[in-house]
């Protein structure tokens, strides 16, 4: 397992300095947010540091420069909007920047996009594969023909009162993957599992891990802490936000020693990327940077 992080925390930011960044504190590896250049909608949205419309044969060979002289690894390009949007043109200029974002990736011999599968938050799961079943097959195709593989992470995107009542992304729970992988029964078509999501959600989060081995392409490293008096309040069906909170790894509720037993039981192999999204670490740039290095430290424990 390579460790290393997503570049979203890192806004403030350009692209050679996230990669020093990396490479100074001794990160083996980057998730790369490829967004389309203007303002972000939510957090952690609309970073862009690698811009995939601007991408030449110069850029290309400066990125892979910048990537060998540092001796940090691009391991996944990092995009995610709502594919599945009801709003059809903003569907299909989702659709086209994630395939730009392929093409990147294949250029600069990057091997996965991660990305969401996208919602309807109106409509249900059963509506939206019919949608799904439209819009992801010839997204599939195009990463199949660069060489590339897509991976899905399995975030709700159900935190504000705009994404209620379905949230923004189908991708959330075993039984949904089973659905989308027959639909797509692809190897290029696989999961960028972050445990503190199922975890939030009252769910098994080490059980899909054996059952869906193979369709792990990239892993999110990050943890969830729920408060049982808020739940006992409010119940599972108000706005996630109301009852859990994202925190960095060893400071919520995952069980990171049985979550990293059971990916080596697996034979896992590619990235684990730290992704901060604990407010109590986001008042400045320099916050930010030591949520990093103490989520390195407690999960170095783990590799060699």
């Amino acid at each position: 397992m390579k460790l290393g992080f997503v570049s979203a925390i890192l806004a403030e930011f350009g692209f050679e300095e996230v990669i020093g960044f990396a490479s100074q504190n001794g990160f083996a590896c980057a998730e790369l947010m490829c967004w389309p250049k203007g303002k972000a909608e939510r957090r952690y949205a609309g970073i862009t540091h690698i811009d995939v419309t601007a991408l030449d044969d110069n850029l290309t060979e400066h990125i892979k420069s910048c990537e060998k002289n540092k001796g940090v690894e691009l391991s996944v390009l990092g995009y995610y909007p709502n594919p599945l949007d009801p709003d059809i043109e903003k569907r299909a200029f989702y659709a086209e920047h994630i395939k730009k974002t392929i093409k990147a990736a294949a250029m600069l011999d990057i091997g996965i996009v991660s990305t969401f599968i996208g919602r309807d938050k109106s409509k249900s799961v059963k509506d939206n594969l019919e949608v799904f079943k439209e819009v992801w097959p010839p997204i599939i195709k195009y990463a199949e023909e660069h060489n590339v593989k897509i991976a899905i992470e399995n975030c709700p995107m159900y935190f504000s009162a705009d994404e209620w009542p379905g949230g923004a992304n189908l991708a959330t729970t075993p039984a949904i993957w089973r659905q989308m992988f027959e639909i797509i029964p692809s190897g290029s078509f696989g999961l960028t599992y972050d445990p503190s999501h199922l975890l939030w959600q009252q769910m098994d989060y080490i059980k899909p891990i054996y059952e869906f081995k193979d369709k792990i392409f990239h892993v999110h490293v990050k943890d969830a802490k729920v408060y049982a008096d808020k739940l006992n309040e409010v119940g599972v069906m108000a706005t996630p936000l109301e009852f859990h909170s994202p925190k960095l790894p060893g400071l919520g509720d995952v069980n990171w020693g049985k979550f990293m037993s059971a990916l080596t039981d697996i034979r896992y192999a590619s990235s684990i990327c730290i992704e901060v999204e604990d407010k109590a670490f986001e008042s400045s740039l320099e916050d930010k940077q030591k949520a990093l290095l103490i989520s390195k430290k407690y999960i170095g424990q783990y590799l060699l």
